[in-house]
């Protein structure tokens, strides 16, 4: 009688004491030349047989079909077959006489109703060890995730700890993936742009390979980092420190949602993108070379909405003194941005006395949380709500819970949350004032971006609307002197603080 040798070792397997797939050739050769058994082939693969699907095996069953053997030899029917399907072909190819006999050097197996029953049972243990594996593992990693520790692969910037089982954070790479975040936020590049971005700074993947714009933008929308967990599509509470705040995270996934798929431009005009047409057309750039041989770039409607009452172009130059103007009127000094600062620090320990009440009421309303937490627990234990209701109350009140254990952060560390933004303010009236009188238009246009909103060319004109605060600040001052200790429009913006 004709055999066949298979071999086979999972790399999953986590029963160390299966032999590697060498040892099981060599004790399966020599148990072979013991009972005097003629080989006619042999097969071995390292895969799993959770799943059907296996090409050895399939390959090996083919050649039995086709009577170029009469049997298997293996070292346990546990190596055939893990799984129903094919445990119940062997079965059916020997109940159909074509497999003529199986050995096994740790099983005993004869081809008769009471060996069937027995290789049956051997086959039914090995699937039912597979499928309690994987319900223990599964069980194993929903808990981990309860006790807030992430139970898959590290995310970006972080590092699987073998020895604690817990994710540890990259030194060398958090820096990186929180200026990534805040690039990205500025809302002035694409997800390729920020590729290339990766590659320059020297940022990899945890598999050292360069990241793709896609996995930019899964780790741009990664709870991950601001404290949470979606497991399973449910939300869950981190042990681990949150790598930027809430306010950043949010801010670019507005920025994700805003930009969608942008176009490339292709020319390097200064201004594209910064303004639109009253028609709500978009605005394009132009190069125009003078018979003097002198370079000038015009701005114009491109027309794709249909006619438009706009028939002038308007010069850079120009377009870039109106701009000018327009930084101008929201520019501070060096001078009075050093007294406006002065002042603030003044009223820093006033106002964090009178943070200490706001902070009270926070951890008040963050204990409630707490119990809310706990009574939406009991409700779904109870089977009074779906999983799905559970689950989506419960991301809202992590999500909320997330903002006031953010804003307790700010307002015990900084002493106010009014403070540092109006400090950044300040510093931004100062960062106007130098980019009026530099030539970086590319800042320029980020800068009016931020500031404003509905950029509008019309009648060779810019006209825009200042966001707040900056529409303080663009005020008229009714012919007060420039150099005011404390600008009247801070005053007017700080009096509902």
């Amino acid at each position: 009688m004709r055999y066949i040798i298979y071999a086979r070792k999972s790399t999953e397997d986590d029963d160390h004491q299966v032999l590697s797939i060498e040892s099981q050739l060599a004790e399966l050769r020599e148990f072979a030349f013991k009972e005097k058994l003629e080989i006619v082939a042999s097969f071995y693969e390292a895969q799993t047989a959770k799943e059907p699907g296996r090409t050895k095996f399939a390959e090996m069953l083919k050649q039995i079909e086709q009577g170029k053997a009469d049997g298997i030899l293996s070292w346990h029917p546990d190596r055939l077959a893990r799984n129903a399907v094919d445990g119940g072909k062997i079965i059916h190819l020997i109940d159909k006489g074509i497999i003529k006999s199986l050995k096994f050097p740790t099983f005993w197996f004869e081809p008769t109703p009471q060996g069937l029953f027995m290789l049956q049972i051997a086959f039914g243990q090995s699937k039912y060890y597979v499928d309690n594996l994987r319900e223990n593992v599964t069980r194993g990693m929903r808990q981990k995730v309860r006790n807030g520790v992430w139970p898959l692969w590290a995310p970006l910037g972080c590092l699987n700890n073998p020895v604690t089982r817990g994710i540890d954070i990259d030194k060398e790479k958090v820096s990186l993936i929180k200026k990534m975040f805040k690039i990205y936020a500025t809302g002035n590049y694409t997800l390729k742009e920020m590729s290339e971005w990766c590659k320059k700074a020297g940022l990899k993947s945890n598999l050292d390979n360069d990241i793709s714009p896609g996995q930019v933008q899964s780790t741009l929308q990664n709870i991950f980092y601001v404290g949470l967990m979606k497991y399973k599509g449910e939300v869950f509470e981190g042990k681990h420190k949150p790598l930027i705040s809430k306010k950043l995270f949010d801010k670019v996934q507005e920025v994700l949602k805003e930009r969608g798929r942008p176009q490339k431009i292709k020319h390097n005009f200064a201004f594209l993108g910064l303004m639109k047409c009253p028609c709500s057309a978009a605005i394009t750039a132009e190069k125009k070379i003078k018979p003097s041989g002198r370079e000038y770039i015009y701005y114009r409607c491109t027309k794709k909405k249909g006619p438009c009452p706009e028939k002038h172009f308007l010069r850079e130059e120009v377009l870039i003194e109106q701009i000018k103007n327009y930084l101008q009127k929201v520019s501070l000094s060096s001078q009075d941005t050093q007294k406006v600062l002065a002042e603030l620090e003044k009223d820093e320990l006033k106002a964090k006395e009178e943070t200490k009440i706001l902070v009270r009421n926070l951890k008040k309303e963050l204990g409630e949380i707490e119990t809310k937490l706990e009574k939406l627990l009991d409700v779904y234990l109870a089977e009074v709500i779906s999983t799905e209701e559970y689950t989506s109350r419960k991301q809202k009140i992590l999500t909320r819970k997330l903002e006031l254990q953010e804003k307790i952060k700010d307002f015990e560390q900084k002493g106010l949350s009014w403070l540092e933004p109006a400090k950044e303010f300040v510093l931004k009236l100062n960062y106007a004032e130098k980019l009026r009188k530099s030539g970086n238009y590319q800042e320029m246009k980020t800068f009016l971006k931020n500031i404003g909103s509905n950029h509008i060319l019309q009648n060779q004109k810019l006209i825009f609307s200042f966001n707040f605060p900056f529409n303080l600040a663009a005020e008229p001052r009714n012919g007060e002197a420039e150099t005011l200790t404390y600008p009247k429009w801070w005053t007017r913006a700080d009096s509902n603080r």
